[in-house]
């Protein structure tokens, strides 16, 4: 049998980490996941998926994520029920996270949006390896067309 989730979206809500009464970290939170089509005229539409972290994981993505970031997860999926105060049973289905990636996403600035590369163009770049090298200017570099051969 195979219960595997793989999903990658936008954290919907502010994370409040909590700890059970044994001391073990929890965290509840929602992905916003895009579907992969858009019918004609309409706005693109979203499915919000209840996830929950425990331990270490519900620590890290407690401290390196926050609303609105894009996550990247993989779990399983755990079905339970509850009753409510008013004997109501009600369904749940969450991702039971296993592991947490990074998307590549740059890191949020502190007034909450985005950077913005300046120039897309690609020439006139200042890019910095880190240590004394520095290139300056792409523009003189050539595109490799590759035309399916093997070079050697």
């Amino acid at each position: 049998m195979l219960n595997q989730v793989i999903i990658m979206g936008r954290i919907t809500h502010d994370l409040e980490l909590k700890q059970t009464q044994s001391g073990v970290s929890l965290l509840r939170f929602n992905v916003a996941v895009d579907r992969g089509y858009v019918k004609q005229g309409e706005e693109r539409q979203a499915d919000f998926i209840s996830c929950i972290a425990w331990g270490h994981r519900a620590e890290f993505i407690n401290d390196y994520f926050s609303k609105g970031r894009m996550i990247a997860l993989e779990g399983q999926l755990r079905t339970g029920s509850y009753d409510d105060k008013n004997g109501v049973k009600h369904y749940t289905t969450d991702v039971n996270v296993d592991n947490v990636s990074f998307t590549g996403e740059p890191k949020q600035q502190d007034s909450g949006g985005y950077p913005q590369p300046e120039n897309n163009t690609g020439a006139d770049r200042n890019v910095t390896t880190g240590g004394d090298l520095s290139v300056s200017d792409i523009a003189d570099f050539e595109d490799i067309i590759n035309d399916g051969a093997v070079p050697f």
